[in-house]
């Protein structure tokens, strides 16, 4: 179903995306970057790649969505016929 989604969670934080750039993100309005952390804090890699990643990965199972290999299933009754004029 479409509509809106709820954002804003985390205090203090705002991810801004538009659909031609990967997504970045605010803390109490200065530049943040988004990071990839272990469940122990080891921080993976964080920044723009990370941001051109997310932005990739989400690109990606959109695509598969609209070519149908999402998990999206849409169903239909069948087509009835058209009634002839009188």
């Amino acid at each position: 179903m479409l509509g809106e989604q709820t954002t804003g969670a985390i205090d203090g934080v705002l991810i801004h995306t538009v659909s031609h750039e990967p997504p970045k993100a605010t803390y109490k309005g200065k530049p943040a970057q988004l990071a990839i952390i272990t469940e122990d804090g080891q921080v993976i890699a964080s920044g723009t790649s990370v941001a051109q990643e997310i932005e990739a990965a989400i690109v990606t199972c959109y695509r598969n969505t609209l070519k149908g290999f999402g998990h999206l299933r849409v169903q239909s009754s069948p087509i009835p016929p058209l009634l002839k004029a009188a």
